[in-house]
Order: structure tokens, then sequence, then C-alpha cells
């Protein structure tokens, strides 16, 4: 294993104010991914609890808050409720596609639509195509964008009404950033459907989890993620199960303490 993967370097943001707790502040902890082994570098901080965003690996590293947790879905032994079964068969429909990672035009303005809708004022609506661009574009790991697209018609493409951008992992799928058409009255739910479709892909292509990124307990942006089971937190001890409606009273009161965050450990690469 050579140097650059054994010896990443590591870097803290300055703190800012936290998207998901009003009164808190946030500060992550990042490193570059970059060179032959950007994979597996990503890989194994995924098993910590960082994501990716472009050729960065990032992690929550808050100094009075430890209020966002690292979330994964058992692919293998999910099994949807009645309702999550009705929401696969009203979509059973759609054409899906795994896609190289190339932005488009029309993923774009379902981008633009989907977040004048669902987050009007948020720092990504500011987004020009070439930041859409790179943000799919610039990835040193194994991507691909997932496209859900309506029947075709006349042997055109149906139209696009979702997409992810998804990193195939060694040991899952990681949900990077997902988005879709909100305003479709015919398909409600689409949001928990593209999540269903990534756990029976992973299913299907011997892939134990899909990561979610991070849970905050009482941000209500937040909650749609502990809707699959079973789920699995990262905590002090590693990954555990976790029922999210006994524990999130308990994650709040850990939170609001004034504790230092996690520490980073990548078995003997690097520590903090």
């Amino acid at each position: 294993m050579s140097a650059p993967f054994r010896f990443p370097r590591f870097f803290v943001t300055n703190p800012s104010p936290c998207p998901y707790l009003p009164g808190k502040s946030e500060r992550k902890v990042f490193t570059e991914l970059s060179g032959e082994h950007a994979g597996e570098l990503n890989d194994a901080l995924g098993r910590i609890g960082f994501r990716r965003s472009q050729n960065v690996a990032y992690r929550p590293s808050c100094a009075d808050c430890s209020a966002c947790v690292s979330v994964r879905v058992v692919s293998d032994e999910f099994r949807p409720n009645a309702t999550q079964r009705k929401l696969l068969r009203r979509n059973e429909d759609l054409v899906v596609t795994a896609c190289k990672p190339w932005s488009t035009e029309e993923q774009y303005a379902l981008l633009q639509h989907y977040l004048q809708s669902r987050h009007p004022g948020g720092g990504m609506t500011e987004m020009d195509e070439m930041d859409y661009a790179d943000m799919v574009e610039q990835t040193p790991v194994d991507s691909h964008v997932i496209e859900y697209r309506e029947p075709s018609l006349d042997g055109r493409p149906g139209r696009l009404v979702g997409a992810c951008l998804t990193d195939r992992q060694a040991d899952g799928l990681s949900m990077i950033y997902s988005f879709f058409d909100p305003s479709l009255e015919t398909r409600p739910g689409l949001g928990n459907f593209i999540i269903m479709d990534h756990i029976l892909r992973a299913r299907r292509a011997g892939l134990p989890y899909v990561y979610l990124g991070y849970w905050v307990a009482g941000s209500q942006r937040m909650q749609y993620k502990v809707r699959y089971r079973p789920l699995e937190k990262l905590g002090r001890t590693g990954w555990t199960r976790f029922d999210p409606d006994e524990q999130s009273d308990a994650i709040r009161e850990v939170a609001n303490r004034d504790e230092p965050p996690l520490p980073v450990e990548l078995h003997g690469v690097f520590r903090k």
C-alpha cells in the first residue's frame, strides 16, 4: 500500500452556522481523495462515517455537538412494509438506468426544479450548470448517476423524473445526492422510491449496505432516513443496530452535552 493512501493529510474547517439545529455551529474534518488508491481510501473513510463531495471526503467534527449520526440500511434484511410495497408497485414502470457520471442539461433542470420546490433559499439553489457538472463529474471513485425515467414514447426516452449521484463502495452503495420532480401528483413519494430502489439494487449486487449519510435527531429534514429497517448507526464502538424511535431522546441529550467529537481512527492509517 503506497504512502499517499496510508498517510492522508486531514484539515478542519472554520465553524459556521449549523443547517440542521438552530443555535448550533458546525465544523468538518476533511481530506483529499486523489491518486490510484482514492477508491480504497474512500471505502475506508466511508466505514467510519465520512461522506464524499467531489474529490473530498469529510465528516462532522463539531466542538460541542455530536448530533450527526451516520446511518446505513442492511440491504439483505430489508423488508418493505405495506405502504412501501404500494410505492414500489406504483413506480415499477419507471425505466432505471445507471449512467456514467456526466452531467446533462436535463438533469440540471430537474435539480433546479427540485431545489426551488423543496429547499428554496438554500445554498445549492445558487448552483449554475458548471457547479452541477463539477458535483457529478469530479469523482475519483466508482460513481454513477442513476436516472429514473417515465416509459418511452415513440421510441424516445421518457421524461426524467428522478436522479441520484451514487458511489459504489466495497461494502455498499453510498447515496451522495438524490433529487426528483416533487410536483408529480401521480407519483408521490419519488424520493422514498429512489432509496428503496438503491436498497434492492445493492441486494442484487451482493452489497450488504446502503449508506444514507447523516441522521440528526430532532431535524425534520432527516426523518425520512429512518423509514428503512433494519438500520445501523455508527458510534464509539462501531456500527450497531438501533431503533430510531427509541433512541431519539437519548441522542438529543448527547448532542447537547459539551463532549468532544468522535475520534478519527483508520486502524493505523490515521489517528486524531
